[in-house]
């Protein structure tokens, strides 16, 4: 829980030799500690080049100043930057002459976390923060930027308060049976559920899109030795991440690759080939190979084509869990004189047909993982989103559609407006309006120390 009555200091930039380095303090000392610091008056948000004193009033390094008061800040509280030279050893100086005058060293994220409970901004522009500052790609920087300013959110917002107005009607319905007042019709409950719902899909089907964008996907390749796993892996990778022979067994190890396609993050994995051996290293790879299939969000099962897959391989498949999305990937064409194709066998299973080695069929295999991924068509106003939102906004819908049931039936009003109650609780969940102690703290705890 956040205290109030604390001053908080970190470094705000990160660690190295840098030009500049800046120190963040923030609470209600602030001020005493800016007189101890700094002896001139500092004029409310403009740069002040000064220098910042010890004990001693000796100089401990000249840069700039900037007072923020309060509530007019990042955090809501009177906020004073430091920005001076870019050494570690100088910044740790300025951090502990601000300890000694009375502030303490702040949690991970604890600025950000006073920013949202002073009502500076909601639950879902806090992560964005911490999103855009892990940008991987420029798609995801912008879709964070999207939810920093407020765009999640205000579709949140809006929902809700459709939501409210229902549940007004009904809950009237039930503590006014008998008076005469205008309440909506059977009909007209029933347009404006299936309107949030169709509002809710198109929130759902975008941050669907920017949770992608943000948490990647793990991509396994397996199959037996020298059908070409390592070659589509430096395909994908578009360098040469695996070593490539004739000698089966050459992978040993799981081989890993991060690449980038339109932006979304592919963790991709290489591993070793699944086939009977002597060898107690090629063993033990081959062990992880199937360890790492059983975690895979997209199994690529490669295989050389006209040849029938294993038992090894077909057990596997048969092993994958619900909801992992298998690829059969059959190489090699080039040297059947067969070109690149997408089909369903008989098992409902994708097949897609392509040479790794000259790189034919590369495009429709990407562009598959694009559909799987619902990225083929990247809305331009996507907003970062997590998985707690994706669960939330999922939870929100099936309630709605289980409202959908009960409309036409007036003894089950009651039941309506508790499943309208839920849904809106899943919505405030999502802003941080009904978000426990326990979840908030997890969500700050990895913040980087500073913001």
């Amino acid at each position: 829980m956040v205290d109030e009555n604390d001053t908080i200091v970190a470094i705000a930039t990160p660690p190295g030799r840098g030009g500049i380095g800046v120190i963040r303090i923030s609470g209600p000392a602030v001020c005493a500690i800016a007189k101890g610091l700094i002896k001139q008056t500092l004029t409310p948000r403009v740069a002040h080049y000064c220098s910042f004193s010890d004990d001693l009033e000796q100089s401990i390094d000249n840069g700039i100043a900037i007072f923020f008061p309060g509530p007019r800040s990042y955090t809501g509280e009177d906020v004073l930057e430091l920005h001076g030279h870019g050494g570690r050893i100088i910044l740790n100086i300025l951090v502990e002459r601000t300890l000694a005058l009375g502030a303490r060293l702040a949690r991970p994220g604890e600025f950000t976390e006073r920013a949202f409970h002073n009502g500076k901004m909601d639950l879902i522009q806090a992560e964005a923060i911490a999103d855009l500052i892990d940008s991987i790609s420029a798609q995801a920087a912008r879709s964070a930027i999207r939810s920093l300013a407020g765009e999640f959110s205000k579709r949140i917002y809006v929902l809700a308060d459709k939501l409210i107005n229902i549940r007004m009607f009904i809950e009237g319905t039930l503590d006014f049976p008998d008076e005469e007042i205008e309440f909506l019709s059977e009909s007209d409950v029933k347009s404006k559920l299936i309107s949030c719902l169709a509002e809710l899909d198109g929130i759902l089907t975008r941050a669907k899109q920017g949770n992608v964008l943000r948490e990647g996907i793990n991509a396994v390749i397996v199959g037996r030795p020298n059908v070409g796993k390592s070659t589509l892996l430096n395909q994908l990778a578009g360098r040469e991440a695996a070593i490539v022979t004739t000698t089966p067994g050459t992978t040993r190890d799981m081989v890993e690759e991060d690449i980038l396609i339109d932006g979304v993050p592919v963790h991709i994995i290489d591993t070793a080939g699944l086939r009977k051996t002597g060898s107690e290293v090629e063993q033990e790879g081959i062990r992880r190979a199937k360890a790492a299939a059983n975690n895979a969000d997209v199994l690529i099962m490669m295989n050389e084509y006209g040849k029938k897959l294993g038992k090894t391989e077909q057990g596997l498949l048969k092993q994958t869990e619900a909801g992992t999305q298998v690829i059969i990937v059959q190489n090699k064409i080039d040297l059947a004189g067969v070109k690149p194709a997408l089909k369903i066998n008989k098992n409902q299973q994708t097949e897609i047909l392509l040479s790794a080695k000259t790189g034919e069929g590369i495009e429709l295999f990407v562009q598959h993982l694009k559909d799987y991924l619902g990225m083929s068509e990247i809305h331009e106003d996507i907003f970062m989103a997590r998985s707690r939102h994706i669960d939330a906004l999922v939870r929100a819908r099936s309630l709605l559609e289980r409202g959908l049931t009960y409309y036409s039936d007036r003894k089950a009003a009651e039941l309506l407006a508790d499943d309208l109650r839920l849904a809106q609780d899943a919505l405030g969940e999502i802003t941080g309006k009904f978000a426990p102690d326990d979840l908030l703290g997890v969500i700050f705890s990895r913040f980087c120390i500073g913001k």
